[in-house]
């Protein structure tokens, strides 16, 4: 009986921490990490705010717990994306995907793109290296797709690729205009098209 108690407990405890992480990297994005406090995380959780502490003792580690669920979010949108036929159709979907998210890039930008630069203006060594991982785990992927299509330079071509959805992410964030995102989607998509397999 004593097992089934605490086996329901460590449920219990694991629910209520990844209800926090999602809304750290949920309030995280709409509001910065500075601005961001741990009873805005407790509220958008439905936790009490004295409950925090027993998971996460400061406001950077629950930044951190942010960063683990966009490289969360990163890896379910990537194994989505393993499951299409080609490189080709995996690099669309991934721009599709992008596209998707129009409503909230014009409001909020890219949710790691954002936390990444507001990170980078702190000292370096902190969640700033953490913020650049979760942006390497997409640029290898994307360096993977373009390997694969058989493609010079593909490193560069990532770099490319990612960069240009980090430009219209935030033009789309500065002008409130999701119709970036659609054009510059497109735009991408053909130049996906256009590109000779090996």
């Amino acid at each position: 009986m004593t097992d089934s108690k605490g086996s329901a407990r460590a449920r219990v405890a694991g629910a209520k921490r990844q209800r926090l992480m999602e809304a750290a990297a949920d309030v995280v994005h709409r509001q910065g990490a500075e601005r961001t406090t741990i009873a805005d995380i407790a509220r958008a959780a439905e936790v009490p705010v004295g409950n925090v502490y027993y998971y996460f003792k400061t406001k950077d580690e629950l930044v951190a717990a942010a960063l683990s669920e966009h490289e969360r979010h990163l890896n379910l949108l990537l194994g989505r994306l393993n499951r299409l036929p080609g490189p080709r159709e995996r690099l669309q979907g991934l721009i599709e995907g992008w596209v998707g998210q129009r409503e909230l890039a014009v409001r909020y930008g890219c949710p790691t793109g954002t936390l990444a630069a507001e990170l980078g203006k702190r000292d370096q060594g902190g969640l700033d290296v953490e913020a650049g991982r979760v942006v390497r785990l997409l640029l290898a992927w994307v360096e993977g797709q373009f390997r694969e299509l058989g493609q010079p330079d593909p490193e560069g071509l990532a770099l490319a690729l990612v960069g240009a959805y980090q430009g219209m992410s935030l033009l789309a964030n500065a002008l409130r205009d999701p119709g970036v995102m659609d054009r510059e989607g497109a735009r991408l998509i053909a130049w996906i098209d256009s590109l000779e397999a090996a």
